[in-house]
């Protein structure tokens, strides 16, 4: 069984920004967990996203946000992770359509590029919207495919449908 909690990582370039997330989680009385760096001093995002990505692959957690300066690289390295559909979020519209179609479990935030109030509301779309399932099942199926064969030394040769 999956936990509710949602851990968040971020690195120096998004702890302002994580600090605002986690008081916007706890005022809406959703359990949340930092599970990223604590001050503005320089660290390496790739040890936070795996954190957090690897609890969500691994089915520790359901679902996770990473912060970084502009939430590329967060996304990129989260993305490695088998299960892992870590969506980078620039605008509401963006965080309400990669749960609607996506299923997205980990929300990628610029903590440098998106502002306090559009990332709080980039994070109640994303939280607030159901995924759609329906047509959205193939892609994510196909998804779903891709991953069980990537890693392996044959790869993976879709047919283009």
């Amino acid at each position: 069984m999956k936990n509710n909690e949602i851990w968040i990582g971020n690195d120096h370039g998004g702890y302002e920004l994580k600090v605002k997330v986690m008081e916007y989680l706890q005022k809406k009385g959703i359990a949340c967990k930092d599970a990223g760096c604590a001050s503005q001093d320089i660290v390496r995002y790739p040890y936070y996203a795996a954190t957090v990505a690897g609890a969500v692959s691994k089915g520790t957690i359901s679902r996770g946000i990473l912060i970084c300066s502009t939430g590329i690289g967060m996304s990129i390295i989260a993305n490695k992770y088998k299960g892992v559909r870590a969506s980078l979020c620039t605008s509401t519209y963006m965080g309400k359509m990669t749960r609607a179609h996506n299923n997205s479990n980990l929300l990628c935030l610029g903590g440098k590029i998106t502002g306090e109030n559009e990332a709080l509301d980039i994070l109640d779309a994303w939280l607030t919207t159901e995924y759609e399932s329906g047509r959205h099942d193939i892609s994510l199926g196909l998804i779903e495919e891709a991953e069980q064969v990537i890693c392996n030394p044959k790869g993976w040769n879709p047919e283009v449908k």
